[in-house]
């Protein structure tokens, strides 16, 4: 039920990005923007479509504001991998953008994507209520900005020049902000597209980033590069503290069981109708890629 669940949610995200981008210019950014969005979980878009749908607002609503979150992933990634940042060659099993374009073509792409997160969440279609869309962009700035996964990566590329490596603490909120912020926000939209508490699914999300990343860390030590689509063993390489590093493997692998077992018990008050949100806490840390 999840599996498919999450492959529904791709597919309607895929083609409301593709409806979208046919609106734009024929030329090479809208071409690095369509490339850039093609593929991957579809994880945040799908936190967003079974969030919504616990409150009964329903894909076709729904599908405006997971789209937008997936262009704003696929900014962070773009901006992400540029040499200034963490130099990757590869992504998702293909090379990034500035390998394929060039690094100027790489740094508008990620612009332009980042601006379509915006205007996806402006139009009438992702809700009914202006107020409600002014929420949404405002939770979102706040999720992708200086606030949020913008900070978590400014954390880290300092960490990287820091005279001793982060502690537990640091390192939590370091990846609470980088990794953390846009997953919480797909978890609330739904509930802001409805107009209700956002309490239970921002507990949901804050256990599911932190077991997400901690996962992250463990594909990084023991996973199959061919399955995860990019290099491995970077952060080992670089001397970066981990989760890993700070736990040990079998301490990293027990407390991202923990979260994902306090990512479940948030979502009780929504009993059986939350399952697949249950079974994607499961995923993120069973995950290859």
């Amino acid at each position: 039920m999840f599996k498919n669940a999450l492959a529904q949610a791709a597919e309607e995200v895929s083609t409301c990005l593709t409806n979208a981008l046919s609106t734009y210019p024929d030329g090479l950014i809208t071409d690095a923007m369509r490339y850039s969005v093609s593929g991957g979980k579809r994880l945040r878009a799908f936190l967003v479509i079974e969030g919504a749908r616990l409150y009964g607002v329903y894909p076709r609503q729904s599908v405006w504001a997971a789209a937008a979150v997936e262009a704003m992933h696929a900014y962070s990634l773009v901006h992400d991998d540029l040499p200034c940042m963490d130099d990757d060659d590869l992504r998702r099993g293909l090379p990034t953008v500035h390998i394929k374009w060039d690094e100027a073509t790489a740094v508008l792409t990620g612009d332009a994507l980042q601006a379509l997160a915006f205007d996806l969440l402006a139009r009438p279609e992702a809700a009914p209520k202006a107020e409600t869309r002014v929420e949404l962009i405002q939770t979102m700035t706040k999720a992708a900005g200086a606030r949020g996964m913008v900070r978590g990566q400014a954390l880290d590329i300092a960490a990287e020049s820091a005279l001793r490596p982060l502690n537990l603490e640091e390192i939590t909120e370091l990846q609470a902000a980088k990794t953390g912020a846009l997953i919480e926000w797909s978890a609330m939209a739904g509930a802001i597209l409805a107009g209700q508490d956002v309490g239970p699914l921002r507990h949901y999300a804050d256990a599911l980033g932190l077991a997400f990343q901690i996962a992250d860390d463990i594909m990084d030590v023991e996973g199959d590069a061919a399955k995860a689509g990019k290099r491995l063993g970077k952060d080992e390489d670089a001397g970066k503290a981990t989760f890993v590093s700070l736990l040990g493997l079998d301490g990293a692998k027990a407390r991202a069981r923990e979260l994902v077992a306090e990512a479940e018990a948030a979502l009780a008050p929504f009993g059986d109708k939350a399952q697949n949100l249950r079974q994607a806490a499961q995923f993120v840390i069973s995950r290859d890629s």
